[in-house]
């Protein structure tokens, strides 16, 4: 059997930033009103270290922001504006020591331009009836998270304008249309504080990048950061290079494969794109695919892993959507593992991707450079913390390809015999979703069955020998692992 080896050099080390720990996606605004979606956000904050949270329908209907009042005859009567559900929402995030990351959208149906209802919640996707109409939302708006806030706090907070604006689905205007929408927008709410931080054109696909760049330098408006979206199931729209319809349309929507490593491919391209700007991407998962088995299971860690390893030093902030599967853009799926986007079930269950996250959350800030010339489906990632040596060691390939269990040797820089601390994520550790099935695959589950996945999601603290300043170790397919070796750095 073929063995990897991988040499560790501590003497070469480069800043590890925990740029994935910016922000995470959730479920539509009012559902942060609930109290099993509060528990959950604040356990991801408090266990995985996320600061920021953005989700869609600030504005919408049911959040009765904008209500326009009639009298007996059916003549309006002007509009009133409501900011109480948002203040709930953003006093319960402030609470518990998060911040909003606020996507402006979608358009409240007595501004809107057109009846466009989009999901059960019912997005408005068009354009205002007015510039002036959605300029009077934006100016009171800020001015009154200002006036409850304070200044210096709003100014910590990140703005975006619109979702996805090339979509169709998610805007029924052009990309002019959008660019006009993200003028007027970022003029009156900087005319109220200049230091407010705005970007976009928070795209799908990593497209309008360019275009966004030189419509804002060509008419001197403000851009603080650049924000854009993928998943690896956009590629072959990515590298057609066409219109989302024109690529359908010549398609008929047929999906070819995607390819181990393509995320950091598309990064790397727009990374380039967005010039000097600060690079955020405030959506992206390990499949674009609602009810996509592979969100609950060790293949979605495996490729996290591989995911936030490569980006490093590319990307400024990398929201996972979603930290959830309180999830309703389709409705509430039913069954407790339904390949949903979140980072947990509906009712908490961890699911193997959130122990990736709790993995990179515990690491240093301090990357190791790792000589490694396998040319396999294994890699690692070694990480100082302190006096300790961290290496994240993971397998993975895409579903269509090839992968099998790897045996490695890590060589050590310097002579260390004893034991160190491992604890895996692969099919037989912190798979809860493998004990569902054996249970039957419950639509719903019980308190006493709801324990048994919790506990069947817990990471497992082994020890690992090490002689003579070799580490050896089994990696099956779509697995992860997380090894400690304490003290490793005592002589520095």
């Amino acid at each position: 059997m073929r063995v990897l080896d991988f040499k560790v050099n501590s003497s070469i080390k480069t800043p590890f930033p925990h740029y994935w720990e910016m922000c995470v996606g959730s479920s539509h605004a009012y559902t942060a009103l609930r109290a099993d979606y509060q528990e959950q956000l604040t356990k991801v904050h408090d266990e995985l270290g996320i600061k920021y949270v953005r989700f869609h329908g600030l504005f919408d209907d049911e959040m009765s922001v904008c209500i326009e009042n009639f009298d007996f005859t059916g003549k309006s009567q002007g509009i009133t504006y409501n900011f109480v559900n948002i203040d709930k929402i953003y006093d319960f995030l402030l609470k518990i020591g998060m911040k909003p990351f606020i996507e402006l959208g979608f358009m409240p149906s007595c501004l809107a331009s057109k009846k466009n209802k989009i999901f059960p919640y019912g997005g408005n996707n068009s354009m205002p009836k007015s510039d002036e109409a959605w300029e009077n939302l934006i100016a009171k708006f800020i001015k009154h998270i200002i006036n409850r806030y304070g200044k210096d706090e709003v100014e910590s907070w990140y703005f975006e304008v619109w979702n996805e604006p090339n979509l169709p689905l998610f805007f029924s205007g052009t990309q002019d249309d959008y660019f006009h929408l993200y003028e007027i927008t970022v003029k009156t709410a900087k005319k109220i504080d200049q230091k407010l931080r705005f970007g976009g054109p928070a795209t799908s696909y990593n497209s309008w990048i360019p275009d966004m760049v030189n419509f804002c330098q060509q008419n001197n408006l403000p851009l603080d950061f650049i924000s854009t979206h993928h998943y690896p199931t956009d590629d072959p729209l990515w590298k057609s290079g066409m219109d989302i319809e024109e690529f359908f349309k010549k398609t008929k929507g047929k999906q070819t494969d995607y390819h181990r490593g393509i995320l950091k491919e598309m990064t790397s391209k727009t990374r380039k794109e967005a010039a000097e700007y600060p690079l955020f991407y405030t959506e992206w998962n390990v499949s674009a695919m609602l009810g996509d088995a592979i969100h609950d299971e060790p293949y979605a860690a495996a490729m996290v892993a591989k995911t936030l390893a490569d980006n490093d030093g590319l990307v400024d902030c990398y929201s996972y959507w979603t930290f959830s599967d309180i999830f309703e853009e389709e409705s509430q799926k039913p069954g407790v593992f339904h390949g949903g986007f979140g980072l947990q079930t509906v009712d908490g269950i961890e699911k193997p991707v959130y122990r990736l996250f709790e993995f990179f959350h515990n690491l240093g800030k301090q990357r190791i450079k790792v000589e490694d010339n396998n040319n396999s489906t294994a890699e690692i990632l070694a990480i100082q913390k302190g006096k300790d040596l961290q290496i994240v060691a993971y397998n993975h390939n895409v579903p269509s390809g090839k992968i099998k269990t790897e045996q490695l040797t890590i060589d050590l820089d310097h002579e260390f015999n004893g034991n160190c601390e491992i604890k895996r994520i692969d099919k037989n550790h912190a798979n809860p979703k493998k004990l569902w099935q054996e249970m039957g695959e419950p639509t719903y589950v019980d308190k006493e069955q709801l324990a048994k996945l919790r506990s069947a999601s817990q990471l497992v603290s082994e020890q690992l020998a090490i002689k003579s300043g070799k580490i050896n170790l089994e990696l099956l397919p779509q697995s992860c692992a997380l090894i400690t070796i304490s003290n490793y750095f005592l002589q520095d």
